[in-house]
């Protein structure tokens, strides 16, 4: 088995441990919530609510932001603190509300192959579409609410406990600036790849990436305003190269792995990586079959296929793949000087992560 091979089996063997441990983590959360959260008797939508939240976040996938979080901790010591645990539920409970906003957003049917709870509350009330986006928008507000509210009840000693709500405050609010400037972008028919950048950064990096290393740093008992710098250029680099990925993926992907139909971006209209690329290396034709389909919620599977093919045909896919692979080995580089400074073989899943999500495309 080549070195490239053994690292991808145990970052994957890694990874299984910390989606399966947390997974348990996560329902004990839900399981106490539901008697911990002061709800009124005669509250029957709260309870919904609830059960809502719950399902969509147990439907997680490799709960790579919670990785994070214990690789982190992991820089410092083999033993951190239990507020490791309350920031891990922290990120994944502002990850429930990321995606329950999103798709909103996005008017998106399905997530993680199951309802979004927008569309869970649009059949639970057809005869009242208010109603139905005005409770998703507060579960996603309970769900911010109640990541902020797990670090404020830790029993991590207070210092600690303030810097990490801090830490997480400022994620949600950078994640907010992000999603305006990610619907800013698509008004913006020239933008160029920088400011494609400034919205992986924005909307992407800094809540899953910076803010996971940060909180585990925390938790650890380290002190990450101290590396600050570093760590944002890292948190940037990854960021950007796993936005390139999901933009790829949702135009080249396969919509049974990905839990959500192809095109989607298209279809919303959203001027992303893909979107730029496509446009950039088309035809004056083939910009107009693009243009033609960008916004346009009716679009059938066949125009997005001829989307495809003029991407394939321009070159698109492969050019995205080698400016991935860049971001993965400037973020690998980055990762590599912390070795002087924290644990060897913690400071190894940092080097090879950003690789092995370019694994997860092939």
């Amino acid at each position: 088995m080549t070195d490239a091979a053994v690292l991808t089996t145990q970052t994957q063997a890694r990874l299984a441990g910390y989606e399966n441990r947390f997974n348990t983590l996560f329902e004990e959360y839900f399981h106490t919530l539901g008697t911990d959260l002061e709800v009124p008797s005669f509250s029957r939508f709260t309870p919904e609510c609830l059960n809502l939240l719950r399902d969509l976040s147990l439907r997680g996938g490799k709960r790579m932001r919670v990785a994070l979080v214990y690789e982190a901790a992991g820089l410092m010591t083999t033993e951190p603190a239990g507020a490791v645990d309350d920031a891990a539920l922290s990120v994944e409970l502002l990850q429930t509300h990321g995606l329950i906003h999103d798709d909103i957003i996005d008017d998106s049917p399905t997530r993680r192959n199951g309802p979004s709870t927008y569309y869970a509350y649009r059949h639970r009330f057809p005869d009242h579409p208010q109603a139905a986006i005005g409770l998703a928008i507060l579960a996603g507000d309970l769900a911010l609410a109640l990541s902020l509210r797990v670090l404020l009840e830790s029993e991590a000693p207070p210092a600690i406990r303030q810097a990490m709500v801090e830490a997480q405050t400022r994620a949600a609010s950078d994640t907010f600036v992000g999603q305006i400037i990610d619907l800013e972008r698509d008004f913006s028919p020239n933008t160029d790849e920088e400011a494609l950048h400034c919205v992986a950064d924005y909307k992407t990096a800094r809540y899953s990436v910076l803010a996971p290393m940060q909180l585990g740093l925390l938790a650890a008992g380290g002190q990450p305003a101290s590396f600050d710098e570093e760590l944002r250029r890292y948190a940037r680099l990854v960021g950007i190269g796993g936005q390139m990925r999901d933009d790829y993926l949702d135009l080249f992907g396969d919509a049974q792995v990905m839990g959500k139909p192809m095109g989607a971006d298209i279809r919303g209209g959203r001027r992303n990586y893909t979107v730029h690329a496509v446009l950039a290396a088309a035809t004056d034709a083939e910009k107009a079959v693009v243009e033609s389909a960008l916004g346009d919620p009716d679009c059938t599977e066949e125009t997005i296929g001829a989307v495809r093919e003029i991407a394939e045909l321009r070159g698109v896919p492969t050019r995205m793949r080698g400016d991935m692979q860049r971001y993965a080995e400037l973020a690998s580089a980055e990762a590599s000087v912390w070795r002087s400074r924290w644990r060897p073989e913690a400071v190894a899943f940092f080097e090879y992560l950003p690789q092995w999500a370019m694994e997860r495309i092939r």
